[in-house]
């Protein structure tokens, strides 16, 4: 294999997020609108931005310690990278959260007050954006998609800081994505989008995916709820095509799920061979932590971090060193990249 050339900023950012192995065991806390209204139904009652924030430094401080880089938001969340664990990367989110369900295809936007360059003077290590994305909406919406993305990459690129997309597949005529029907057609979705935003011109370092099955739907598996989309070894293979799609490093999200089905489905994905990089995971991690802050408080939180909290990334830490491959393998190895710049 020719040896691949990765510019220095680019390299170390990505490094800065990974651990001495080279996988990427990363805590999402960037969620920001929903995580309000979370706490706000715990609560029963409207809460302001600085709850917020104390969520998320709670959060950061105590997890960090045992993950290797943080996601976080810029406009709530900068007080809480500060106090993350000595060595842990951060990423930074540029998007803003949700989109314009006014207008068609689920269009994303940029925060307006931040740049590439901006999110990096405040600590960035590597840059994030989520994009709703149907492979197979209409020409004109991908079009759009396509060269935002293309933007993101050259912007990027252009101060040396690695690139992490985070494609999530829908499909509006078919609506709920939790759905059985969405279900049967999530696979092809999931390895289209890998394939797509592999290739160079849109300068994406790191591909932060969804599994490519609902683990509902596959039979034999502990959360199945007796409607069959795909059997064990169908997943596998899903699994498996999705993968070879993919040309950049990738990594697992948890979507929300509990964190013992994302550890379930991340056996399943290294049953069948699937070399993803680690895990990007928020919700699974310490959702179960919003009623505890709701109810009673930040003391209360902190202590249910500490315990249940720590427990739940431990347990996938584990699952993670077992199953994930070094974020190089794709490469061919670390030896076969060529540091430039």
């Amino acid at each position: 294999m020719a040896k691949v050339q990765i510019s220095k900023g680019k390299f170390e950012g990505i490094q800065a997020c990974a651990d001495a192995n080279g996988i990427i065991a990363a805590a999402a806390m960037d969620q920001r609108g929903s995580l309000k209204k979370a706490i706000a139904k715990a609560r029963g009652a409207e809460v302001d931005n600085a709850a917020l924030t104390e969520f998320k430094t709670a959060v950061t401080r105590i997890l960090t310690k045992h993950s290797s880089a943080i996601l976080m938001d810029p406009e709530y969340g900068l007080p809480a990278i500060e106090q993350r664990a000595p060595g842990t990367g951060v990423l930074l989110a540029y998007e803003k959260t949700g989109y314009d369900a006014t207008v068609k295809g689920r269009l994303p936007d940029l925060l307006s007050t931040w740049s590439v360059r901006r999110l990096a003077e405040a600590g960035a290590d590597a840059i994030k954006i989520l994009l709703y994305y149907n492979p197979f909406d209409d020409a004109a919406v991908n079009e759009v998609k396509h060269a935002f993305i293309e933007r993101i990459g050259a912007e990027c690129a252009a101060i040396d800081k690695p690139f992490f997309l985070e494609p999530l597949a829908y499909d509006d005529a078919i609506g709920d994505e939790k759905s059985f029907e969405f279900a049967q057609v999530k696979p092809k979705y999931v390895t289209a989008y890998m394939a797509e935003f592999s290739k160079p011109r849109y300068g994406v370092d790191v591909l932060k995916v969804e599994v490519p099955v609902n683990v509902k739907f596959v039979e034999g598996m502990k959360v199945y709820g007796g409607q069959c989309a795909y059997t064990i070894e169908e997943a596998k293979q899903h699994f498996e095509t999705a993968a070879a799609a993919a040309t950049k490093p990738f990594i697992y999200l948890s979507a929300g799920v509990t964190d013992e089905v994302f550890r379930d489905t991340l056996e399943l994905a290294a049953q069948a061979g699937a070399p993803f990089s680690g895990v990007l995971c928020g919700r699974a991690t310490w959702q179960d932590g919003i009623p505890i802050y709701g109810e009673k408080g930040l003391a209360a939180l902190e202590e249910w971090l500490e315990d249940r909290g720590v427990a739940n990334i431990t347990a996938l830490n584990e699952v993670i060193a077992k199953g994930a491959k070094p974020w190089w393998t794709i490469y061919g190895g670390l030896e076969n990249i060529e540091v430039v710049g």
